[in-house]
């Protein structure tokens, strides 16, 4: 009668044991899951972080060295072009780095700034071959369709670098009081009268643009009805690119 106690009590045993020994393996899931969705939110919250240190930081602005004298020569080398055309001679336009420079310093109406050393914002000033400090704007930049307008009356600072066929302009804006650096880098010319911007690369701060929106944020600019117009070249200019290092206008 034991023996058959025994042997009728024992199956009853097994499916609590095979219950038993179940139940790990899915408590083990829902572990895995539940600590997959919580490093997939903290490393959201890391890389939005990142992101956003990385488009506040500014980078450092290039040097580039303007003077008295090459501002004046980049005038003369204008107004000899000016009478060229207007006595109806094709006349070419050339302008090397400090020129040009130098040339946009006392012509671009940029936004007022507290000044600053001109080791802080990359510049130095010379006048008759010797280095001096130069105060000039702080730097400051953001994006966006809808302030575009204000955007383009903040721009504190712009320098421009040109090496073989690329030119590379840096610039700083003044949006809603934070200062942003914007670094863009391209060849330039001309299409039907129009400027022609095509990206090489380019960055907010400290963080990269993605080539293929870069491209199509340039391309969106340049064929918006508002902007042009301001994109409109004199109809005199017949080309307008980047050679050896020199900007270089063709005019017909």
């Amino acid at each position: 009668m034991n023996n058959t106690l025994k042997s009728s009590g024992a199956p009853s045993a097994r499916p609590n044991a095979l219950k038993l020994n179940d139940a790990p393996p899915a408590l083990d899931k829902t572990s895995a899951l539940r600590w997959g969705f919580r490093f997939l939110r903290w490393s959201t919250y890391l890389a939005a972080l990142i992101t956003l240190i990385l488009l506040f930081h500014k980078t450092a602005p290039p040097v580039v060295v303007t003077t008295t004298k090459a501002a004046e020569s980049a005038e003369q080398k204008v107004e000899q072009v000016e009478r060229s055309v207007s006595q109806g001679q094709p006349a070419t336009l050339r302008l090397d780095q400090s020129e040009l420079n130098s040339y946009l310093a006392t012509h671009l109406d940029l936004a007022p700034n507290a000044s600053v050393p001109a080791a802080a914002n990359g510049t130095v000033k010379a006048d008759s071959g010797n280095p001096v400090a130069n105060s000039a704007p702080a730097l400051d930049t953001t994006l966006s369709d809808k302030d575009a307008e204000e955007v383009r009356s903040s721009v504190r600072d712009v320098k421009v670098q040109m090496e073989g066929d690329v030119v590379k302009a840096y610039m700083v804006f003044d949006v809603h009081g934070k200062d942003m650096t914007l670094e863009l880098a391209g060849r330039l010319g001309a299409e039907n009268g129009f400027l022609k911007f095509e990206p090489v690369s380019g960055q907010i701060g400290s963080l990269p643009i993605p080539q293929s929106a870069l491209a199509s944020a340039v391309q969106k600019l340049m064929d918006s009805p508002a902007n042009r117009e301001k994109l409109k070249l004199p109809a005199d200019i017949q080309d307008l690119h980047i050679e050896n290092g020199e900007l270089v206008a063709k005019y017909n």
